[in-house]
């Protein structure tokens, strides 16, 4: 059993408990993307409008993940886990008033509160886990964040499918009431249950340090934007609408297939140390992943894409290509995360996780950003094959910043 791995009875507790408050996030999270994008497609919006609603979800992700980590060492990781669980549950309350309310302003500024919740939610349950395991004990550290990040990607895409399903069957407001009700029952338990000094730095840390002064997690960071950037210019709202509009698929189509690609996608994070696992050695100090592993990873997505951008370009049927397409961008991308979420806290000190931690989340939500906006921007302005070139050139940069990364004998000696 994955909690096995963690020797210490209470240690092992409060990893569940973690884990268990970051799914239910997750979940609303997952249900309230599909329900915005879907909903709004609906009432007439276009592609930009629809990615502008995401605009302040993405930007005060960056700069919640600047300051997250600051006040997660101050106040505690269980302060800043539950703080964001109960702006999620007043973000979703936002959305159940009436529709002549629903302005383009209005939406933002509800997700924004959302985009603030979820980034302290992430960075509180990542950094956590380094907490949990003694130093050196890379290969637990590695299948434990695995298991974290890829179950949570399971969950985010069943929130998908519930988020499309319950449009279809309770309509926006209700879904949301739902939603908030679950959220809201889940953060009672984890209050109760985590330990109000989990993550607390010992000394007080300053802002200024903010801003890694450590290469390696700021080359990480500048790979994490590309990668991220990459997957959600035609991830995030160019492919709903594509499935929608070009191929015809209604509401609970669309939920249900990004529900089972996410789900799949989570599997594979889940199971990422075993994938990668070379020449069946357990994984140790010795095998665990470094930057080699996450250029090759790149290397082989940026060969995935520019196969399946080609074949659209040549007119091969489009439903296979991007269906077919998906499901092994998924596969690989889903590696490449798990790789990269295990190296920011291998690159971490304790003392400091949940800074560093906070500031590599901060180039992950700028990537987020960044994929957000041109995702509506190009889809609509010269369609999905658009959309598929420029995810190939950001991770054509991806490949080269992660060449950059330290391989395992240079992390030896920056632990020696």
């Amino acid at each position: 059993m994955l909690f096995n791995l963690i020797d210490d009875t209470k240690a092992a507790f409060n990893y569940f408990t973690v884990t268990f408050a970051y799914w239910s996030f997750t979940l609303t999270d997952g249900a309230i993307r599909m329900l915005v994008v879907l909903y709004f497609h609906q009432l007439g919006y276009s592609p930009l409008q629809i990615a502008m609603l995401f605009l302040f979800y993405e930007l005060f992700g960056v700069i919640t993940n600047f300051v997250g980590g600051w006040l997660g060492s101050h106040f505690g990781l269980n302060r800043t886990m539950h703080a964001g669980m109960l702006l999620q549950i007043f973000a979703l309350a936002m959305l159940t008033v009436p529709e002549s309310w629903l302005s383009v302003a209005y939406v933002m500024c509800a997700q924004a509160l959302s985009g603030i919740a979820k980034d302290l939610n992430k960075m509180s349950a990542k950094a956590s886990v380094k907490l949990m395991l003694p130093e050196g004990k890379e290969g637990k550290l590695f299948k434990l964040v695995s298991f974290l990040t890829g179950s949570k990607n399971t969950i985010k895409g069943i929130g998908f499918f519930i988020g499309g399903l319950l449009l279809s069957l309770v309509g926006f407001q209700t879904s949301l009431f739902i939603l908030a009700s679950g959220l809201f029952i889940v953060f009672i338990f984890s209050f109760i249950f985590l330990p109000t000094e989990l993550g607390k730095a010992k000394s007080k840390i300053k802002f200024k340090h903010l801003f890694s002064k450590d290469r390696a997690i700021n080359q990480l960071s500048a790979a994490r934007v590309f990668l991220f950037a990459a997957r959600d210019i035609w991830f995030v709202v160019a492919l709903p609408l594509y499935f929608s509009s070009e191929l015809g698929w209604d509401n609970s189509e669309v939920g249900s297939f990004f529900a089972f690609w996410i789900i799949g996608y989570g599997m594979v994070q889940s199971l990422a140390p075993r994938i990668i696992r070379w020449k069946n050695k357990p994984l140790d100090a010795d095998s665990a992943p470094d930057g080699s592993t996450a250029q090759l990873w790149a290397g082989i997505l940026l060969v995935e894409l520019v196969a399946m951008t080609v074949l659209l370009s040549q007119d091969v049927k489009p439903e296979w290509v991007v269906v077919g397409g998906l499901i092994v961008f998924a596969f690989i991308f889903a590696i490449n995360s798990a790789v990269h979420s295990y190296l920011i806290l291998s690159y971490s000190s304790k003392e400091n996780v949940a800074v560093d931690v906070g500031f590599y989340y901060m180039a992950n939500a700028a990537g987020r950003l960044t994929g957000t906006v041109l995702s509506g921007w190009i889809y609509q302005k010269w369609g999905l094959e658009a959309c598929l070139w420029w995810s190939t050139s950001f991770i054509l940069a991806t490949v080269l910043i992660s060449s950059k990364l330290p391989v395992q004998k240079q992390l030896l000696s920056r632990e020696s």
